[in-house]
């Protein structure tokens, strides 16, 4: 008799199967898209690699800011995911691919951009802190500028998404990699392992005695290539923060108006319920201490 274990196994390799023939590729490994190998550093899936070969692009890119320092992206293809959690699921769809930076953006590659550094925990692949909404959007803006490409803050539906990665063909789950708190450690800088609220080293009087924000992609990256979606600081979104529609929609961008914007994945100083892949933060304008953000890319790559 097959085991629960083997059942799921295969049920997992079903969805997969399915979610392939939607997005018109084969069951079959491909080779990497035509015009080279993945990058060393692009630790992608092989349903991105086929869906970057079905539209023609490459699997991940690079964004030059100068100076020997970059943004590297990954593709995301499209697909549909239950979003949100506990009674206010609702199904997206999103229609296009795009490209999602793997790490935070950076306090090296902020300054580069914009010539400063506000962060409160500083480090060269320390993701910048201490960032307002009105900060990261205009370093989007003045990216664009630089490289020709379009690059904007990821809408809250294209961000969980992303996060989910695996667990949209397995079911929803609490994290990207299932609902295990004890392996949050793997995939994440939060408060147990990072000093912060909850740690057992943080003084009553300064919850922030002995914790900090961590250099980027020193954890597990998630099924997609993504690292730090879980802690280490709020990352920004496009949206408005809002209630969720009841039903099913298409490419939401939020509401059109509201008092505060989206913050999602947690940060160094949050416990585990905070880190979850639906969890969201309505987002005060001002800068804060474990405010980030990463950035999305819409265009087609360039050379």
């Amino acid at each position: 008799m097959a085991t629960w274990q083997a059942v799921r196994r295969w049920a997992a390799v079903l969805a997969a199967a399915v979610l392939m023939g939607a997005l018109g590729c084969s069951c079959e490994p491909v080779a990497p898209p035509a015009d080279g190998a993945v990058p060393a550093w692009a630790k992608v899936s092989q349903l991105q690699i086929d869906s970057a070969c079905k539209v023609g692009v490459p699997v991940a890119k690079e964004l030059d800011l100068g100076g020997g320092i970059s943004i590297r992206l990954v593709l995301i293809y499209a697909g549909k995911f239950m979003m949100g959690e506990k009674g206010d699921e609702h199904e997206v769809t999103i229609t296009k691919p795009f490209y999602m930076g793997v790490t935070e953006v950076t306090q090296a590659q902020y300054r580069a951009i914009m010539g400063t550094n506000p962060s409160e925990f500083w480090g060269v692949t320390t993701p910048v802190d201490s960032v307002s909404w009105d900060d990261a959007t205009e370093f989007c803006k003045k990216l664009s500028e630089k490289t020709r490409q379009a690059v904007r803050l990821p809408t809250e539906a294209e961000w969980e998404y992303a996060c989910r990665s695996r667990a949209i063909l397995a079911g929803a789950t609490a994290f990207s990699f299932g609902y295990s708190e004890s392996a949050l450690c793997d995939y994440a800088w939060y408060d147990a392992n990072s000093g912060g609220m909850w740690s057992s080293v943080v003084s009553p009087v300064d919850l922030r005695v002995g914790g900090r924000a961590h250099p980027v992609g020193q954890k597990e990256p998630n099924a997609w290539g993504l690292y730090d979606m879980h802690g280490n600081v709020w990352e920004w979104c496009a949206d408005w923060y809002g209630d969720y529609p009841k039903g099913p929609v298409t490419d939401p961008q939020g509401p059109a108006s509201g008092p505060c914007r989206v913050l999602r994945g947690g940060s160094w100083i949050d416990g585990p319920s905070f880190c979850r892949s639906a969890m969201r933060l309505p987002g005060i304008l001002r800068r804060g201490g474990t405010y980030g953000f990463r950035v999305v890319s819409v265009s087609a790559p360039g050379p």
